[in-house]
C-alpha cells in the first residue's frame, strides 16, 4: 500500500481532471502507443483513496486500451487491399473519439459527476 495521502474533494477533481486528460497529452507524446500509462498510475495511487479519482483512472485505461485494440484492428486491415478502407475509418473514429470523449469525461469530472466511457472493455474497475 503506498503512503499518498486522501485527497481534499478540490484535489480529487484536479486528479480525475488529468486522469482524463493524460489520455490525450500521452498520446501525443508516444503516438497513441501509452496512452493507458497516465491513468494506471493513477489507479495504483489512488484506487482506494478516493471513487472519483478510482473511476476517472479506471475508465481512461480501460478506453485507452481499446483504442490501442481499435488501433491494431485497423494497422491489420490495411495488409488488405479491400478492407483498408474500413481500417481508415477505425482510424479516423479512433483519433477524433481519442480527443472527443477525454474532454467530455474531464468535464464531467470538474463537476464531480462519474463518467462512463462508451464502448470500452471493463478491464479496471
Amino acid at each position: 500500500m503506498t503512503n499518498v495521502p486522501t485527497p481534499s474533494r478540490d484535489a480529487a477533481r484536479t486528479w480525475a481532471i488529468l486522469c482524463h486528460l493524460s489520455l490525450i497529452i500521452s498520446a501525443i507524446l508516444s503516438a497513441g502507443i501509452l496512452a493507458f500509462v497516465g491513468p494506471l498510475i493513477f489507479w495504483f495511487l489512488y484506487k482506494d483513496k478516493d471513487a472519483l479519482v478510482r473511476n476517472a483512472a479506471a475508465g481512461s485505461f480501460n478506453f485507452a486500451v481499446t483504442l490501442v485494440i481499435a488501433s491494431a484492428v485497423a494497422t491489420i486491415l490495411q495488409f488488405t487491399i479491400i478492407l483498408a478502407p474500413v481500417g481508415w475509418i477505425i482510424w479516423a473514429a479512433v483519433y477524433v473519439l481519442g480527443i472527443l470523449f477525454p474532454i467530455l469525461a474531464a468535464l464531467a469530472a470538474s463537476r464531480f459527476e462519474l463518467y462512463k466511457y462508451p464502448l470500452t472493455l471493463p478491464l479496471l474497475s
